[in-house]
């Protein structure tokens, strides 16, 4: 499986700037509204520290990270709710997405129009999160009233009455101006709207587009509070220096970043926020032919990773052996790490911790 994050904002945000860095796939950059008109997709490793010792440890012909696949969406405008810009195509396009990176532009340059007509990033963010909103509501009710004509007709009204009072809820927390993530729905109701595809259940994180030279500033008590009202993360970025740090040679970019000061580049941030908005954990594979890293939801079980994996693995479960991956890291071999104790042997219902490094014993 691989996250898929819809890059979205306003126009001239620095979407497709930032897209750019995150992939060098060369996605247009230009000063005028819907530069991007279909989506440009690029996939991106997710940085992890264990998995590059695991590899130096094991020293294997292949090392795979876990990826998050982004796709750079068309700026949005007032109205697209409406039809307005490229209106439903757009939504649909993020509809298509597992979670959402909205970049707010919180820096002033005269040659870089403003469609709004001023730097705001909290209005910025009020702006695509009413047009999604005012898109999920219309989505509900059309359903909720589809579903109280139909429940008249039913003879087992129980199951549809318990749809429809969800419904209700999620529509009156929408016209309350509120995002269906904030509403603390239980699973059994996430899943029960799952069909509907609703743009504001989906994670978010606000990503700060900001100058240069305010690189490694926090972001803004507004701009903090706004996000967190949305039941938003924040990342604050300078685009233009993810970019100028995508164009330079590997070993030039850990220089040009400790003269501005930074400790990682911004997009290795946002590739990790990116891959925790759904609430995963990685595990590990690892010998001396391969170390990869896989992820799974939170509380699945050693069986749901090992068909991950592979069917086989899963239809033909024996058990798991498993290790945390600083632990095999400290021992320096998984025969120390027998010998002192720190391997188990799990079964199929054990539940997978972020950092296990597993091996599966299995019957195909």
């Amino acid at each position: 499986m691989s996250l898929s994050v819809g890059i979205v904002g306003l126009p001239n945000a620095g979407k497709s700037t930032l897209f750019n860095a995150l992939t060098a796939a060369g996605a247009t950059v230009g000063n005028y509204p819907f530069t991007t008109i279909e989506p440009n997709t690029g996939v991106v490793s997710v940085p992890d520290e264990r998995l590059e010792r695991l590899a130096q440890l094991f020293h294997p012909p292949r090392v795979i990270p876990v990826t998050v696949t982004f796709t750079d969406i068309a700026g949005l405008v007032r109205g697209a709710s409406r039809g307005e810009g490229l209106g439903n195509k757009f939504l649909g396009h993020i509809r298509e997405c597992d979670a959402i990176a909205l970049v707010v532009r919180d820096f002033e340059d005269s040659d870089i129009t403003h469609v709004e007509g001023s730097v705001d990033p909290v209005r910025d963010i009020d702006v695509v999160e009413l047009e999604l909103q005012l898109a999920d509501l219309e989505t509900v009710t059309k359903r909720l009233d589809k579903s109280e004509k139909a429940v008249r007709l039913q003879k087992d009204k129980e199951s549809v009455a318990e749809v429809i009072e969800v419904l209700r809820r999620v529509r009156d927390h929408l016209d309350g101006g509120a995002p269906v993530r904030t509403l603390g729905l239980s699973a059994a109701e996430r899943a029960s709207l799952h069909e509907l595809w609703l743009l504001t259940a989906n994670p978010l994180v606000v990503v700060v587009n900001v100058a240069e030279t305010a690189s490694t500033a926090a972001p803004s008590a507004a701009i903090r509070a706004r996000a967190e009202q949305s039941g938003a993360d924040v990342v604050v970025i300078s685009a233009r220096i993810e970019s100028e740090l995508a164009e330079l040679d590997p070993g030039d970019r850990q220089a040009f970043l400790a003269d501005l000061g930074i400790a990682e580049p911004g997009l290795d941030l946002l590739a990790r926020h990116a891959h925790s908005l759904l609430d995963l954990v990685t595990f590990f594979t690892a010998g001396e032919k391969e170390v990869r890293a896989w992820e799974l939801r939170r509380g699945l079980t050693a069986l749901d990773a090992a068909g991950v994996i592979h069917t086989d693995f899963a239809k033909g479960f024996i058990r798991a052996e498993v290790c945390d991956a600083e632990d095999l890291l400290a021992a320096g071999s998984y025969n120390t790490l027998r010998e002192q104790g720190r391997q188990r042997l799990e079964g199929r219902d054990y539940i997978v911790r972020d950092g296990d490094v597993v091996h599966f014993r299995f019957n195909v």
